[in-house]
């Protein structure tokens, strides 16, 4: 069966887009949802560069597993137009990526923006981390329906 793939995006892809990769990935195992792959991008992200120390921290004390290899890439139109959905952080970046349908938000989602911790401490990461987790009920149900007749999920 073929994967559908959700994508998150944020500015660097060092901080908010990598959690909300780990976190989803965590939940949809957790709800045992196996059809998707789940990744995440950066507008203007410096390819390679390493997550966070305080994105790594705020996932390690919640117990989220993530990639310890993580190396952040750069959002591309073929990536956008791979995925099911990409999803974005903020409104300004959803409306940066206007041409695409698959396009969506937090805020459009969920009613609301998940800021940059980044340059922050670590306080204001548990705290984006926790927006991000209270929003995935809301982001799977949107952009991860159940698998259509004749999918399988083997």
């Amino acid at each position: 069966m073929k994967y559908k793939k959700i994508l998150f995006v944020c500015t660097g892809n060092t901080c908010r887009s990598p959690m909300a990769e780990a976190a989803m990935k965590q939940e949809l195992k957790r709800r045992k949802i196996r059809w998707y792959k789940i990744s995440s991008a950066g507008l203007t992200a410096n390819e390679g560069s390493p997550m966070s120390e305080n994105s790594v921290r705020a996932l390690r004390e919640a117990h989220i597993p993530f990639a310890e290899k993580f190396a952040s890439k750069r959002l591309t139109e073929k990536m956008i137009k791979e995925a099911h959905a990409v999803v974005c952080m903020t409104i300004a970046q959803q409306e940066s990526l206007a041409g695409f349908l698959n396009v969506t938000s937090f805020p459009a989602l969920c009613g609301k923006e998940i800021p940059d911790p980044y340059g922050q401490g670590i306080d204001v990461y548990r705290v984006t981390l926790r927006s991000i987790r209270e929003c995935l009920p809301r982001v799977i149900e949107i952009c991860c329906p159940p698998m259509e007749e004749g999918e399988t999920d083997t």
